[in-house]
């Protein structure tokens, strides 16, 4: 099968999303298809730097994400390309540009075409003019409007499938979690991280997300003193840049935590294991994941999760042996606590191992293949729906 992925982040960003679409490409190569990226352009690439499979299109910084790209053009070249490459089906993997185009590309090659909701934007309406402009209202309408015409729709998580049946969308929508790459955190680890930021034999807690609002670091932070209380020479490490960064390195500061929380900044991909592997306890506060693939990464390291309850997470760390969840700041330092002081205390390897099947990127890749082949066996060319992209839009980005 020829698969065509549409997105507008992809590697070198650091995101969820691009982990989930690597993921994705590297596991339905490995089961003998041909996947092709269309992307945006992106200053850490060069022009002439070869990427097998990958198609990247004119872009410009993100409005209110300028670590995020959106292409300007590309619409009629990225359909030439797709004929080109006689693709069977059009997996959109964002509802901006690429998405458009590869809706765009779909619709005039008649193959089906599917989406991946990956963002629940409720959660970021407050980085649009402070939340003054955009309400959950306009997210509801906007999804609405993208997903007509779609074959199908991918939700990586219950919340996701929840959102878009409050939206009133009658496209199918299959539940499917993303999963991850297992053998990335069976790998030697490269580098002491520990000693590069003088942790030594400290009790670790590691963070690591996009450093935004929505993430809730403030929260973790400021039940240091708490969690000190009970486990003096416990450290967090965070890992990941983003618009909340200064506020959170003041926070700690006025908290004077300097000597038990450190910011790692941003790091690449391939670094990831040898953080999660240096680390005793994996912690988040966040309420805005849709799946929460950081947790799934910490599981296959082999370390515990405390994180903030929400359905899929519910399930994944239903056993202390693997992790745990909490609703209240109180819960979440018992828990933290219980774990780095008694690390041995639940150990269940016939549990991991159950979980890590549940969460390994060869069930997604099949998964997703079932998908498409129902999606292929159920689609119907119809002539007379109107385009997935207006007049206007074609314009901007031809």
């Amino acid at each position: 099968m020829n698969i065509g992925l549409f997105t507008d982040t992809y590697f070198p960003q650091i995101s969820g999303v691009a982990t989930s679409i690597k993921t994705l490409k590297d596991t339905l190569e490995e089961k003998g298809h041909s996947v092709y990226i269309f992307t945006t352009t992106d200053p850490k690439v060069a022009k002439d730097d070869a990427e097998p499979n990958v198609f990247r299109f004119a872009s410009v910084p993100f409005v209110s994400f300028t670590e995020r790209r959106i292409a300007i053009r590309g619409l009629f070249q990225a359909l030439e390309v797709a004929k080109e490459l006689d693709l069977d089906i059009v997996h959109t993997q964002t509802e901006f540009s690429m998405g458009m185009i590869g809706k765009f590309v779909a619709k005039n090659l008649k193959i089906p075409c599917i989406h991946t909701y990956h963002t629940m934007y409720e959660d970021y309406l407050h980085y649009v003019f402070n939340g003054k402009l955009l309400r959950a209202t306009h997210v509801k309408q906007f999804t609405r409007l993208f997903l007509t015409h779609y074959s199908a729709v991918v939700a990586p998580s219950d919340r996701v499938l929840q959102t878009l049946q409050r939206y009133e969308i009658k496209t199918p929508i299959r539940v499917i979690p993303t999963g991850i790459d297992l053998k990335r955190f069976e790998h030697p680890v490269t580098e002491n991280i520990r000693e590069i930021y003088n942790i030594g034999s400290r009790h670790l807690m590691l963070s690591l997300s996009r450093l935004g609002q929505e993430k809730r670091l403030d929260i973790v932070i400021k039940a240091m003193p708490q969690i000190i209380e009970h486990c003096p020479d416990a450290f967090l490490l965070i890992v990941g840049d983003g618009p909340a960064k200064e506020d959170l390195e003041t926070l700690v500061e006025k908290l004077n935590l300097q000597d038990y929380v450190a910011f790692a900044g941003e790091i690449d991909h391939d670094r990831v294991g040898n953080f999660y592997h240096a680390a005793d306890l994996f912690i988040s506060a966040s309420d805005s994941e849709t799946q929460g693939l950081t947790f799934d990464e910490a599981l296959a390291a082999g370390i515990k999760c405390v994180v903030y309850a929400e359905p899929y997470v519910n399930r994944l760390f239903d056993d202390p042996s693997v992790g745990a969840t909490f609703t209240t700041v109180d819960e979440m330092v018992s828990e933290a606590v219980q774990y780095l002081l008694h690390p041995a205390a639940f150990n269940d390897y016939q549990t991991r191992q159950r979980k890590l099947y549940e969460i390994s990127a060869d069930g997604f890749g099949e998964r997703i293949l079932n998908f498409y082949q129902w999606t292929q066996m159920n689609y119907v060319d119809s002539e007379d729906e109107p385009d997935a992209i207006s007049d206007s839009d074609k314009e901007f980005l031809k």
